[in-house]
């Protein structure tokens, strides 16, 4: 009896240890950073994703020390990132920082960089060896 409640005790901390939110940065590492982040572009639509990406890199940018950054993003929330990263964005433009002068708001760069990656997935060249889906293999 003892050895299960033991068990019990030790599966109940492994879960609430080893859970996070699903919708959450964790910033416990860059590691766990950017895997989390992986997982919640992946789960966002696609209007999102790239803001959502952007907003996360040019946080990362910005702050330069890696536990700064990582305590700046850790428990955020894809919306709350995007408005860190809109924050960041108006405050260089203002400050006049060279690569955001060219746009006119936050908008109109994210707008930009989604033509960008729709043009780079146009341009994408197809594997020939996905021509015959064939699982037959010529030796």
């Amino acid at each position: 009896m003892r050895v299960i409640s033991t068990v019990f005790i030790f599966i109940v901390c492994i879960s609430l240890f080893g859970c996070t939110s699903g919708n959450q940065v964790s910033g416990r590492s860059m590691k766990t950073a950017t895997r989390s982040v992986n997982r919640i572009k992946n789960r966002l639509p696609e209007e999102k994703r790239i803001e959502f990406e952007i907003s996360f890199w040019t946080m990362h940018d910005s702050i330069k020390n890696k536990d700064d950054f990582l305590d700046a993003i850790d428990g955020k929330t894809y919306d709350e990132l995007i408005d860190m990263g809109k924050e960041v964005f108006q405050e260089r433009k203002n400050a006049g920082f060279e690569k955001y002068s060219q746009y006119a708001s936050w908008d109109q760069m994210i707008a930009q960089f989604t033509q960008e990656r729709i043009d780079q997935n146009r341009h994408k060249k197809t594997d020939p060896r996905n021509d015959n889906p064939s699982v037959i293999y010529k030796l």
